[in-house]
């Protein structure tokens, strides 16, 4: 009895192995042979991001800032590379690109952490810089669209992409996996449409289609800021050192959203404590901004021809609360920043009621206002742009960005190389 009990039990047991093996429950490969795990991803490994930087010719970066920077031979390097010009005024908000090959030229030598790190061997990188300055190519060769100039950026464009399509990790990839920069409105504006699978470095998405540009790829950078920073603000009282209650300065006639400030321009003129001054970049205008924002408790920061601009930063790094009037902007490293914490939002529609964003601002709480000044004290160091570069600077933090965007990049190489069509089959075909 008790045999006939064991062999029903061994069948009933073997038939449960055997459909549940059937089913995929149960993986015998797991008691038999080491399963090996699945590589860890490069957000999870937390080592620096290794990139390789394309070896371009200097006129694709250096060569456009100096004569003599062109006409010097062999590779950009930490000992030759040129100094950002102190004097380049409104040209220094558009430099992203400048900053970014400078950080992977530096050798690290400082023992700070890094977050990205240059590596001379393609086979081992994560990511692919691309070191053409297309912002500075836009301000070099012209200055608008119908200047016979912008034949240079173009014919610029034209060779880039012929290198890239050469290489064979760019069209391993179809350059997912490579970063460029494009902070200028129109950085690569003739061709910039071949290049919409890449990670784009932008300010914002103003002049860019939903097919080419999206946050779920690209990254938003900060406009580099070009009064100079805040170093010493530390008043007993900072909110009554500030006479000002709200600060603009800037260029009025703007496009897009940017036409508000005409409006607001009639509705806050004739405030005792609001300066609204219509003006253009210039050296001596630079400095002027940079004293009227430190002593004002607000700076008022409209669209320009795009929903940001570079008063923003340099609002943060005077410590002047951010008054954003923007319905369409998008910010830099809002995932690891909350805005909120340190700026003042108001709608289109709201700042042009007649009174009403002022005594909004009036009304404010002192103490609401103290804890957002020390609040913009404590990430302003996030939007600096420097050289040797910085635990937590802007670079740092964008380099950040690239790394978590560099998973789904990898994601659509393996889907494409998955759904790819075999080469035996269209040569039956």
């Amino acid at each position: 009895m008790y045999g006939k009990v064991a062999i029903c039990l061994t069948l009933a047991i073997t038939f449960l192995i055997s459909c549940s093996i059937y089913l995929g429950t149960v993986d015998l490969r797991s008691y038999f042979f080491p399963v090996q795990p699945a590589p860890r991803s490069l957000c999870a490994t937390g080592r620096p991001l290794r990139v390789y930087m394309y070896d371009l010719p200097r006129k694709f970066h250096v060569g456009m800032m100096g004569r003599r920077y062109s006409k010097e031979s062999g590779p950009v390097t930490m000992e030759n590379l040129p100094p950002w010009p102190a004097r380049a005024g409104v040209r220094r908000q558009h430099s992203v690109e400048y900053w970014l090959m400078a950080s992977l030229l530096y050798d690290g030598k400082g023992g700070e952490e890094r977050e990205a790190v240059r590596v001379s061997d393609p086979a081992t990188a994560d990511a692919f810089f691309v070191p053409f300055f297309s912002s500075m190519s836009v301000t070099t060769h012209g200055h608008n669209m119908t200047d016979a100039a912008t034949e240079g950026d173009r014919r610029l464009q034209v060779e880039l992409l012929e290198i890239l399509r050469q290489s064979k990790y760019y069209q391993r990839s179809g350059g997912r996996d490579h970063v460029i920069p494009m902070t200028h409105p129109n950085a690569f504006r003739f061709l910039r449409e071949q290049l919409n699978a890449s990670i784009l470095i932008i300010v914002d998405f103003g002049r860019y289609p939903r097919t080419m540009a999206t946050l779920s790829k690209d990254v938003v950078s900060p406009y580099v800021h070009v009064v100079k920073s805040f170093t010493d603000d530390d008043p007993l009282d900072p909110y009554e050192n500030r006479t000002t209650l709200l600060f603009f300065r800037g260029n009025t006639v703007r496009k897009d959203e940017g036409k508000i400030r005409v409006k607001l321009a009639k509705i806050l003129t004739g405030n005792n404590d609001v300066r609204y001054e219509k003006s253009v970049a210039t050296p001596s205008n630079i400095k002027t901004s940079t004293k009227g924002m430190r002593l004002s408790k607000f700076c008022l920061h409209p669209a320009g021809d795009t929903p940001s601009s570079c008063r923003l930063f340099d609002a943060i790094v005077s410590h002047c609360v951010p008054v954003i009037v923007s319905d369409k902007i998008e910010f830099p490293f809002e995932d690891e920043i909350d805005y909120t914490k340190f700026s003042i939002f108001f709608s289109m529609k709201e700042a042009l009621e007649p009174g009403y964003l002022v005594n909004q601002l009036r009304q404010f709480p002192k103490d609401r206002w103290v804890e957002m000044w020390k609040r913009l004290k404590q990430v302003s160091h996030h939007y600096e742009f420097q050289y040797p570069p910085k635990e937590e600077d802007a670079v740092y933090m964008i380099w950040r960005q690239v790394k978590h965007k560099l998973p789904g990049a990898q994601l659509a190489v393996h889907r494409n190389r998955r759904l790819k069509i075999p080469d035996w089959w269209r040569r039956k075909k």
